[in-house]
Order: C-alpha cells, then sequence, then structure tokens
C-alpha cells in the first residue's frame, strides 16, 4: 500500500470513529466520491495530491489533502459546524499511517460558500501532510 492510499484509509478510520462528527453527519457520512441527491450533509475526500519531499537522507512525501463538507441549503452554518469538527480532528493529529511515519498532518485553509449546482453549501478545506 503506498503513503498516500494509507494516509486516506487513516483520515477515513479517525473521521469515522467521531462520535460528535457521527452525530452531525450520519454513521455513513464519510465518502471519497460525490453523492447525488438528498444525502447531505456528509465530508468527501475530495483530492489528494502528492509531490516529493525526500531529503538527502530521508525518503518522504507531502500530501495535500482536498476534503469537502456539503451541506444542504439553509445556509453556511452547518458546513462551517460540521469543517470546525473535521478540523478539530485533524489538525496536528497523529494518525497511524500503515507503512509510512506520519511527520505532521497541518490545516492550511478553509473555504465555504454556496453551491447552485449543487443545490447547496460546501466548506473546502486544505491539510498538507508529510510521511517518510
Amino acid at each position: 500500500m503506498s503513503a498516500t492510499q494509507a494516509l486516506q484509509a487513516a483520515l477515513y478510520v479517525r473521521l469515522t470513529g467521531d462520535a460528535a462528527l457521527a452525530a452531525m453527519i450520519g454513521p455513513d457520512g464519510v465518502h471519497d466520491r460525490l453523492l447525488t441527491g438528498s444525502d447531505r450533509p456528509y465530508v468527501r475526500i475530495a483530492a489528494i495530491e502528492t509531490r516529493d519531499w525526500s531529503t538527502a537522507s530521508e525518503p518522504g512525501e507531502e500530501h495535500l489533502l482536498t476534503l469537502e463538507v456539503r451541506s444542504g441549503e439553509g445556509g453556511n452554518r452547518v458546513a462551517q459546524e460540521i469543517a470546525d469538527r473535521v478540523r478539530f480532528l485533524l489538525d496536528d493529529a497523529a494518525l497511524t499511517v500503515t507503512g509510512a511515519l506520519l511527520v505532521n498532518l497541518r490545516h492550511q485553509r478553509t473555504r465555504t460558500g454556496r453551491d447552485a449546482r449543487a443545490k447547496g453549501h460546501v466548506a473546502e478545506m486544505v491539510f498538507r501532510a508529510v510521511t517518510e
């Protein structure tokens, strides 16, 4: 398993294992695909961009993780509250990444707004992780 796959698996375990987040999005509310219809709110692991981050002595990778919180109509508040919980769970988290060492995991930014096509709101979150 690559470090990218193992990191995604660790994110999934961390997010699905939190009772407070499950209360907000339901027990099956974390996905890696875009859902259609009324299956909201939910968190989506939208993208992972991986780059070489090796040093002279250690192999390593930098991962830019994009997560989306999707909620229905009714304002940004719901999306923002869920995004706050996701940030609490992941920012500087000590995740177990099988086959790699997670050096750090940091929140970089969150952008919240209305998605007119999907008739709802989305909070796009970007995290940066480094693995060795």
